[in-house]
């Protein structure tokens, strides 16, 4: 899936617009346009892969955004992970059949974990599993319930059944630009065989590299390239 440590520019969509939130709050958002020209403007400058989440899917449990992303993942040639609202099988079979490289379960996977599995045996390594960790638990429903799981012994659970990668969001640091936790990120690469995408409170090309000492496969950074904290050919050269 990535054959070397890859930076993924993230385009949130809410609304019909490119937007960062704080710590996953409603309300916080700054926007940056339209999600397209965003998305356009990473592969420019140099983007393998892009993070596409409806954010309007994932607080309503249905999908919001469709029209946007289908708009982007037409627009742009390069991997499109896409995550949001997606509950069922039929949904992620649409997405993947539609263009998009991978589809992101978060919600749905912890509330049904026999989806994971239903849909990667018709599509090996294609779902990714999102853990999102606020406090050391895992929360769902866009970050605002609580599950009681233990991110890394989830992260076993899904390996398990058939996942082809875990996405990591540290929502405690997620869209405040003050610098990673490496140690929660470390447990997981420890805990699972597969790769684990890195997401949440980046905000210098050092975070990118103690991310990638920590073992991850990949990483996702939204605000501090919007805010132009780096650059993208900063990051990826780290």
């Amino acid at each position: 899936m990535f054959p070397a440590f890859e930076v993924i520019p993230a385009v949130d969509v809410q609304n019909g617009q490119a937007v960062q939130l704080v710590g996953g709050e409603r309300g916080t958002g700054t926007s940056y346009g339209d999600p397209v020209a965003a998305a356009r403007e990473w592969v420019d400058r140099g983007a393998r892969t892009l993070h596409l989440v409806d954010l309007d899917g994932a607080f309503e449990g249905e999908r919001q955004n469709a029209d946007a992303i289908a708009a982007i993942v037409e627009a742009c040639d390069v991997a499109v992970q896409v995550g949001g609202g997606i509950r069922t099988a039929a949904d992620a079979a649409a997405l993947l059949e539609s263009g998009v490289d991978r589809v992101i379960l978060g919600t749905a996977a912890v509330e049904n974990p026999a989806l994971v599995t239903e849909i990667s045996e018709d599509y090996p390594g294609r779902v990714v599993v999102s853990l999102d960790a606020r406090d050391g638990e895992v929360v769902v429903s866009g970050w605002t319930e609580g599950t009681g799981l233990d991110p890394a012994e989830a992260a076993r659970r899904f390996a398990d059944a058939g996942t082809g990668a875990i996405l990591f969001t540290d929502v405690d640091v997620e869209g405040q630009l003050e610098g990673v936790r490496t140690e929660p990120v470390a447990r997981l690469v420890d805990a699972v065989d597969i790769p684990v995408i890195a997401s949440g409170g980046v905000a210098s090309v050092a975070d990118v590299r103690a991310l990638a000492d920590a073992g991850a496969a990949a990483v996702v950074v939204g605000t501090a390239l919007y805010e132009g904290a780096f650059t993208l050919a900063e990051a990826q050269d780290r």
